[in-house]
């Protein structure tokens, strides 16, 4: 009933078309389509169409059988499309042999024992003919001649002089006389009669029906091995080797261009060798090493005349047991590097105004990772210690970087690239710091004063080995000023009458290394913080960059940014002549402003 329901308003909407096609007026209906075919649907009288592609899971077997049915000819407008061609060659590949089995086949077949040797092409007749012989024989009397009745010429024979051997044999050829005789012979020979065109073979395993040619088999192995080589010289392979470094060096075999590729052999420390990688010859990988490299082996031991060996004989008859080797896995790595930088300015009457003046910084970082693979447990550590002074005529010493920092962050496997993540950060100084605006010398800052804690539990999502975002919604945050007396707490977003502030709260870290160049590395840590409670959309922020060029194995040309915003933190507020700028309340006027550090120089760095 459906069916015909259907037929109808398909021959209805036709005839409409058709009657509007042949009218001379204008047509003025708004004919929607689209509606008949929606109220079609919501009848039932047309399917719904399926929004999903259906799930297609075929078996080997099963695609061979669909592409053979599909590549017969009455399925494409031509016969030479290049999809119906590539189809061909998979069908092809897929139910034959593969290449390299072929390839082995051919070049350990015996070739020689197909050949039909050339005498087979033509058919011999015998022919009989009388041929004249002439033959030699020496007389009866000449046979009768004995060495001891020779008589040797007397002038061959000088007093003291003996016979010469050549004089006597000429002597004694002369004496032998030879005697000729001739007759008739008859001889048998074989000439061509016919040449075959077509010859075959009755021996077993010989592969044709016929040859047509004598040394078929010949110039059938040097086809053969004319077609691999060319096949062999034109379809290469590209392989991808890679390292620690993340480099990625591509090697094309069979290409036979002998090309050599630099390639950087690095460790986790990041210390690298040289080697040169390439393709000298067919399905061949070249590794040499960069010139001026050389590999030193450890000391031999000294030899010490007392040593003794105690010996414990075995008895062979008996199978011995089987020791258990005991692999001692090693879980933490431990590694430390520290840079120092000096710079140094010198003026003497120098009338463009200046001032001499000495810096230093040093910055040590030491790293403690621990890795359990069958516990999915990663457990990483770091502490640095920033610390720098710069000397002038005028001001004397003072210091201009202070920064001691821990972080540790125990990862424990949850789902593909995720983590779940505890996160633990400490951030204080280790000397006393003073503001010295205006000449004010007022302490604040020391060891401990003030000291900052953040604790958070949450997720960490790693995309590649060079970053991670730790995201942790269950966060704390502790702002500590044990010695309220010397320093004032207020600037750090501290209740007069408290020594601490607590924040609950969430913090995203990212931390991020990237690589441009191999000598150019660029790091970036960024950690942001919400309080749930004290207007969560001031945001903290703790964001520092650290961009290293490796001059050579010990100097770096570093530029280090350090960007921090907290709305907690306050600082004095001065005017265009450096004058205080009162408040509401009379007092100099305080506010949250962004704090901003850039260095810039040459370090020395040890690695260790």
């Amino acid at each position: 009933m459906k069916i015909k329901t259907l037929k109808f308003f398909l021959i209805f909407f036709l005839i409409k078309i058709s009657i509007s096609g042949f009218s001379q007026e204008p047509d003025t209906s708004s004919f929607n389509v689209a509606g008949i075919i929606d109220s079609l649907r919501k009848s039932g009288m047309i399917l719904k169409e399926p929004h999903k592609t259906p799930e297609i899971i075929l078996s080997s077997d099963e695609a061979f059988k669909y592409l053979q049915k599909k590549y017969q000819s009455r399925y494409w407008k031509e016969n030479q499309d290049p999809l119906r061609l590539a189809i061909e060659r998979l069908i092809f590949e897929a139910c034959n042999l593969p290449y390299d089995s072929s390839e082995y086949f051919l070049k350990e077949y015996p070739f020689d024992s197909i050949n039909i040797p050339w005498e087979k092409f033509y058919r011999w007749k015998p022919l009989t003919i009388r041929v004249p012989v002439i033959s030699t024989k020496m007389s009866d009397d000449s046979l009768q001649v004995q060495p001891d009745t020779l008589q040797v010429p007397a002038d061959l024979v000088q007093a003291g002089d003996t016979v010469r051997q050549t004089d006597i044999a000429d002597t004694i050829f002369t004496e032998i006389q030879l005697k000729t005789q001739s007759g008739i012979r008859d001889t048998i020979i074989y000439f061509v009669s016919d040449t075959l065109h077509i010859v075959g073979s009755k021996r077993p395993g010989f592969p044709f029906v016929y040859y047509n040619n004598p040394y078929e088999g010949d110039s059938l192995r040097m086809a053969v091995e004319v077609l691999m080589d060319y096949i062999q010289a034109r379809d290469s392979s590209i392989i991808n080797i890679t390292g620690s470094g993340g480099a990625v060096t591509q090697i094309w075999l069979n290409s036979r261009t002998g090309m050599m590729k630099r390639y950087w052999l690095r460790n986790e420390m990041n210390d690298s060798i040289t080697v040169w990688v390439g393709s000298p010859s067919r399905n061949t990988v070249g590794l040499y090493l960069e010139q001026g490299v050389n590999f030193r082996r450890l000391a031999k031991q000294q030899i010490h005349s007392d040593a003794r060996i105690e010996v414990q004989k075995i008895d062979k008859s008996k199978l011995l047991d089987v020791g258990i080797i005991t692999v001692k896995e090693r879980y933490w790595k431990y590694r430390t590097e520290a840079s120092f930088a000096l710079n140094q300015t010198s003026l003497t009457n120098w009338v463009r105004g200046g001032e001499s003046s000495i810096s230093t910084s040093l910055d040590i970082t030491g790293y403690a990772d621990y890795e359990n693979k069958p516990l999915k447990t990663i457990y990483a550590n770091f502490a640095r210690l920033k610390f720098g002074l710069v000397a002038t005529e005028e001001n004397g010493v003072r210091k201009n970087l202070d920064l001691l920092e821990t972080n540790s962050k125990l990862n424990h496997k949850a789902f593909g690239k995720f983590d779940f993540s505890g996160i633990l950060l400490f951030k204080t100084q280790i000397a006393k710091g003073y503001n010295y605006t205006n000449n004010d010398t007022t302490l604040v800052s020391k060891f401990f004063n003030p000291a900052t804690l953040t604790a958070g539990f949450g997720l960490d999502y790693k995309p590649d080995k060079n970053t991670s975002i730790n995201f942790s919604p269950l966060s704390y945050k502790g702002t500590f000023v044990t010695d309220t007396v010397s320093i004032d707490q207020t600037m750090y977003g501290i209740a007069k009458d408290r020594k601490s502030k607590n924040e609950p709260g969430m913090s995203l870290m990212i931390t991020n290394k990237f690589m441009p160049v191999k000598t150019v590395t660029i790091t970036n840590r960024l950690q942001l913080f919400a309080n749930y409670i004290n207007n969560p959309q001031n945001v903290d922020i703790d964001w520092e960059m650290i961009v290293t060029a490796n001059l050579n194995w010990f100097t770096d040309v570093r530029f280090n940014t350090h960007f921090i915003y907290d709305d907690d933190t306050k600082t004095p507020v001065f005017d265009k002549e450096k004058q205080p700028v009162p408040g509401p309340d009379g007092k100099q006027k305080s506010t949250a402003r962004i704090q901003f550090r850039e260095l810039l120089g040459f370090s020395f760095v040890f690695r260790f």
